[in-house]
């Protein structure tokens, strides 16, 4: 649980932000609502931001070591502040500050993290003792990893990400994650897939009891994400690495969300370090990790 990262010292909330990645990930079809349908199989990483939040007593705002990212409205972690104080109706404010080590729009959640820290945070801050069912209903506003991001961990997600079973933990496994320097659009990889043939879907149902059984080779082997194929035929890049994975002695590798960072499944440190040395002289983001 999310809550259980974060700090309190004071007014002052200091929290882990985690990276997510997506063991499974499979498009049942769009809604009438614009929506897609979605089952995914979601793990929490050691990857993380840094955020510190500051209760204060009107106003919010927000600062991250990245010049790109908006200081406003359009950061979905003062998106959450805002949605907090609506839900609450709480005349309050506060200050966040985000050190960011999550690569952006990679497929890996880093801002919806950012966002459901921030909604932790402020229910501890201002002691509101909002539930958890609350927190990722107000997280679900901001947008579909949000629910996720708040519960953490291994666990299912389906609808559109906002109905969540959590599962047992994977056995402690090392990951490496490599993002090439290129941008995916999510909107666009969804529009692609709405006319795409999906050759290969994944089977959930295996793979949770896989998980159950903390195989960790059956759950590498079946690593399936049906946005990957899309988006490898419009980046191939993200075939390559992939390949190279698997190549490097991975028990499984794919593509995160719609991407673009590709994460391996390796069966231990030395192994994944001689694949992140064969990365690192190409790639600027490349990460080993672990899954927790």
């Amino acid at each position: 649980m999310l809550s259980d990262d974060i700090i309190i010292t004071g007014q002052r909330a200091i929290a882990r932000s985690y990276a997510k990645i997506n063991l499974t990930l499979d498009v049942l079809g769009k809604r009438d609502d614009g929506y897609h349908e979605v089952e995914m199989l979601m793990q929490t990483v050691s990857l993380f931001d840094l955020v510190i939040v500051d209760k204060t007593n009107s106003q919010i705002s927000i600062s991250t070591n990245l010049r790109f990212l908006p200081n406003n409205e359009r950061n979905i972690a003062y998106l959450a502040a805002k949605e907090f104080f609506k839900y609450t109706g709480i005349n309050g404010g506060c200050k966040i500050m985000i050190h960011k080590n999550i690569p952006v729009a990679a497929g890996l959640a880093g801002g919806s993290g950012n966002a459901a820290t921030v909604l932790c945070a402020l229910n501890m801050l201002y002691n509101t003792n909002l539930s958890i069912d609350e927190l990722c209903g107000i997280g679900l506003k901001l947008g579909a990893d949000v629910p996720y991001c708040i519960i953490g961990g291994t666990a299912l997600a389906s609808g559109i990400g906002e109905k969540l079973t959590p599962l047992p933990p994977l056995p402690k496994c090392t990951v490496l994650m490599v993002k090439p320097a290129i941008s995916v659009s999510t909107g666009s990889i969804y529009e692609a897939i709405d006319n795409a043939e999906i050759k290969e879907r994944p089977d959930t149902s295996a793979m949770i009891a896989a998980i159950k059984r903390g195989d960790i080779n059956a759950v590498a082997s079946g690593l399936v994400n049906v946005m990957g194929s899309v988006t490898e035929n419009m980046h191939p890049i993200v075939r390559g690495i992939r390949r190279k994975m698997i190549k490097n002695g991975a028990l499984g590798a794919l593509m995160s969300g719609s991407g673009p960072t590709v994460f391996g499944i390796f069966p231990d440190y030395k192994t994944a370090k001689l694949s992140h040395d064969s990365f690192a002289y190409q790639f600027r983001e490349v990460f080993i990790v672990s899954t927790l």
